[in-house]
C-alpha cells in the first residue's frame, strides 16, 4: 500500500514565536529560516525535518500532567548522556517539569510551557 501523504513538518502554537525558534535552534542545531512575517518561523534540518512556531495571541501554555490544559504532542530528543543534555536545555532556558514518570528519559518545559523531553539513546 502506498502512503496517502508524506510528514511536511510540526507546528507549535506560541505567544513568543521568536524566542521559542531560537530555544529549539539551540537545542537541535538546526536553521531558522528567514522570515519575513514574525507569526510563522519555521527550523529545518539537513534531513527536511521541519518545526514550525505560529504566533496565537492569549496562548494558553499545557499544564503536564494534566487535563485542564492538555500538551496534546510533545517532542523527544535523542541525548548520549541525560544529565549532561539536562544542564544544556536548563542553560538554554528550559524548565524541568515537577513530575517525572520513567528512568530513562526526563521531561522539561520549554520557554512557552510545552512539555518535551530528552530521551537516553
Amino acid at each position: 500500500m502506498s502512503p496517502v501523504a508524506r510528514f511536511a513538518l510540526v507546528a507549535i502554537d506560541t505567544d513568543i514565536p521568536e524566542e521559542l525558534a531560537r530555544f529549539y535552534a539551540d537545542v537541535t542545531g538546526w536553521q531558522i529560516e528567514p522570515h519575513d512575517d514574525s507569526r510563522w518561523i519555521q527550523l529545518t534540518s539537513d534531513s527536511g525535518a521541519t518545526i514550525a512556531f505560529q504566533r496565537v495571541e492569549d496562548h494558553n501554555p499545557p499544564e503536564w500532567p494534566g487535563s485542564a490544559h492538555p500538551q496534546q504532542l510533545h517532542i523527544d530528543f535523542e541525548v548520549d548522556d541525560l544529565d549532561a543534555g539536562e544542564d544544556a536545555v536548563l542553560a538554554l532556558g528550559a524548565r524541568k517539569a515537577d513530575y517525572q514518570p520513567g528512568t530513562s528519559f526526563r521531561v522539561y518545559l520549554d520557554p512557552s510551557g510545552h512539555p518535551f523531553c530528552l530521551v537516553q539513546s
